[in-house]
């Protein structure tokens, strides 16, 4: 691709990543398009798996966050209307990978691309500055599908060795996230997409301080229901809501909540680090 589709242009000039003009969710210097949502899976699910993969052949920690956990509360998956995906590492896994890696090209073969996918590994170099005010680079790294210009934002969690002596919150990234030591560590092993997969020690807390405790029960969410007996999100139909076509607001009468009893223990076989294929 020739021409440049990021907001270069139009950003502050110490911002260090552009999203692209037409969706923050790309980068536009590989590509001048979204993916309608069910040809950007099979990209989000080979991103995620060769990031894993490769961050566990380097020997660099790294865990799911955000949205991407809460795909892992569910099902082990990526949530169905995530057009990104979302981890996290140390200050010092970060600085290893700016030393050795920076704007290094990953080569991963998968059977459902043929010439496999190329990620580049891109490090703002203003991760050395742990300013908290430094909103506009609160992404520390990013992943990159250099064919689809999808990504994974990657934040690092540092000390506030302030807020620590006086009890408080003692953790915190860029991105305004604040946590406790003990929520984040230590990891708990998982599986997230059939890969090996890292998630915060107290991930309940997590989930609930970000989104609420609805978040963990309730069924319907952007235009999806939860399936309890496939554990799947499936699209709600037209006649849902209460204009008869998608994408209007789900009616409040039809929704409910998730009752975790139902599939107690098969959910808890993904939390405790089984594969879903198992399941």
């Amino acid at each position: 691709m020739t021409k440049d589709f990021s907001g270069k242009k139009g950003d502050p000039k110490q911002k260090y990543f552009h999203e692209s003009v037409f969706h923050p969710h790309y980068d536009g210097r590989f590509t001048d398009r979204t993916l309608k949502m069910d040809e950007r899976r099979p990209h989000l699910y080979a991103m995620i798996q060769a990031y894993l993969s490769t961050m566990a052949d380097l020997g660099a920690e790294t865990w799911l966050m955000h949205g991407t956990l809460m795909g892992w509360w569910w099902n082990g998956k990526i949530l169905p209307w995530d057009s990104d995906i979302d981890v996290q590492v140390t200050v010092d896994t970060l600085s290893f990978l700016f030393n050795y890696y920076q704007l290094y090209v990953f080569h991963y073969n998968h059977p459902d691309f043929e010439e496999g996918k190329n990620y580049m590994l891109e490090i703002n170099p203003n991760y050395i500055n742990s300013d908290k005010w430094d909103y506009l680079n609160g992404i520390d790294a990013r992943w990159i599908d250099m064919q689809t210009g999808i990504f994974i934002d990657i934040t690092a969690v540092r000390v506030n060795e302030t807020a620590k002596a006086l009890g408080a919150l003692d953790m915190y990234c860029k991105d305004r996230h604040k946590y406790n030591s003990s929520d984040i560590f230590p990891l708990r092993d998982s599986f997230f997409e059939d890969t090996p997969a890292k998630i915060p020690f107290e991930y309940t807390w997590v989930l609930e301080e970000e989104y609420t405790k609805e978040s963990l029960t309730r069924t319907e969410w952007e235009r999806h229901a939860f399936n309890e007996t496939s554990l799947e999100w499936e699209p709600i139909k037209g006649d849902r809501y209460p204009s008869g076509k998608p994408g209007g607001p789900v009616a409040p009468s039809s929704r409910k909540k998730f009752d975790p009893t139902h599939v107690r223990d098969r959910m808890q076989r993904i939390r405790n680090g089984q594969s879903a294929v198992t399941l």
